[in-house]
This record gives C-alpha cells, structure tokens and sequence, in this order.
C-alpha cells in the first residue's frame, strides 16, 4: 500500500521541479528583453548625439 502515495509524492515532485524549472526559464525571458530594451534605448541615444555631433 506504501506504493501509491510514494509514487504521487514523486510525481508531484517532478511537477514542480518543472514548474520551478518553467517559471525561472520565464524571468530569464523576462530580464533578457529587459537588457535587450536597454540596450537599445542606449544605442538609440549614442545615434543621436553623433547626428548632432555630425551636423554641428
């Protein structure tokens, strides 16, 4: 009878290893389109002050 609940308990486990396994995949995802942003806004900036540095 010890069988049952041990293998619900394994399952379960497995679940939320890949729950947790998921959810920190996401704030990867999350904090690389966050840099990604950044980076962008920065080079758009760098762009425009060498058009002004260009055009004076």
């Amino acid at each position: 009878m010890q069988l049952i609940p041990e293998a619900l308990a394994r399952a379960h486990m497995h679940e939320r290893l890949h729950e947790a396994e998921s959810e920190r995949r996401a704030l990867r995802l999350v904090a690389a389109r966050r840099m990604q942003r950044k980076a962008e806004r920065a080079s758009l900036r760098a762009r425009r002050a060498l058009a002004m540095a260009v055009m004076h």
